[in-house]
């Protein structure tokens, strides 16, 4: 097992129930790199944006992959969760509606991490 890095993995999917196997990626890419011990920080955009929502995750089913909701909750525990600002307005979703622990931010904070030093970015 890795050990904690100062390096930052961002990781953001926009896909969400609408295109089910590039949803799982993105959430088992980060969970697993968080499970490594790597800083992740996690971007709910698009389709995606509705699992920061309670009980969301939990309805996603995908065969033969993890759970959604066991892999944010590992986020919320292990790294940082974001929601879209323009995501989450346009979707009627607000700070109250979010699951705890869930920020909700716009491009300005995402540019800001993926241009941090030692960052890495991946876009599902």
């Amino acid at each position: 097992m890795l050990t904690r890095m100062a390096r930052l993995l961002v990781v953001k999917t926009t896909a969400g129930a609408d295109a089910p196997e590039r949803c799982s990626q993105a959430f088992t890419v980060a969970g697993t790199a968080a499970t490594a011990g790597v800083d992740v920080s996690f971007w709910l955009t698009g389709e995606s944006a509705w699992f920061a929502l309670p009980g969301r995750a939990a309805e996603f089913s995908l065969p033969h992959a993890a759970p959604l909701s066991d892999l944010l909750d590992l986020l919320l525990a292990d790294g940082k969760v974001t929601l879209c600002t323009q995501c989450a307005a346009r979707r009627e979703i607000t700070p109250a509606d979010v699951l705890p622990g869930i920020r909700i931010a716009g491009a300005a904070v995402f540019v800001e991490e993926i241009m941090s030093d030692g960052a890495q970015a991946v876009v599902y």
